[in-house]
């Protein structure tokens, strides 16, 4: 567990840099514009590709913490083996998307190695890149999720809201 927390906070840091980036990068050129009629012209390609880094490492860490957007009004209900049929389900739909998705950023990391970036130059698969590692990444939680449920050392699934709410 102290290689997940390491892990977990390295990712904070990078998401930290890539923020604090864009906002040197967009504030800088703003008030360069209003206080000399001139900006850095850098600034917008290099403030979308840390935007790019920044939502596939919060996505990666979010998959990983178990907070990513998700439906589940029946099968948190479940009990059983119901529960595990549609727990397996949900990770093989997870996986055929994820398998898409690398598959796709690859492609474009490949085409990208020999586009360039019209104003700084940098090789636009940088930009593909962020996507193919969040991509992996999943696949590679997901798996360690199914491990460890095949193991039974899935953690407790936390109560649903409906099941705990009060009425007053």
């Amino acid at each position: 567990m102290a290689i997940r927390k390491i892990l977990k906070h390295l990712v904070e840091a990078l998401m930290a840099l890539s923020l604090l980036g864009m906002v040197i990068a967009v504030f800088g050129n703003v008030v360069q514009r209003y206080l000399w009629g001139t900006g850095w012209v850098v600034s917008e390609e290099l403030s979308r590709l840390l935007f790019v880094w920044l939502v596939c490492l919060a996505a990666t860490l979010a998959f990983g913490e178990g907070q990513h957007l998700g439906f589940d009004l029946v099968t948190a209900r479940l009990r059983g083996a119901p529960a595990v049929v549609f727990r397996w389900l949900s990770r093989g739909l997870m996986a055929l998307a994820l398998y898409f998705l690398i598959s796709g950023a690859w492609q474009q990391v490949v085409v990208g190695m020999d586009s360039r970036s019209p104003v700084m130059n940098y090789p636009l698969a940088l930009g593909a890149g962020g996507i193919l590692l969040m991509g992996m990444c999943m696949a590679a939680i997901l798996l360690l999720q199914a491990w460890q449920d095949l193991r039974g050392t899935t953690p407790p699934a936390a109560p649903h809201p409906a099941d705990t709410a009060t009425e007053v």
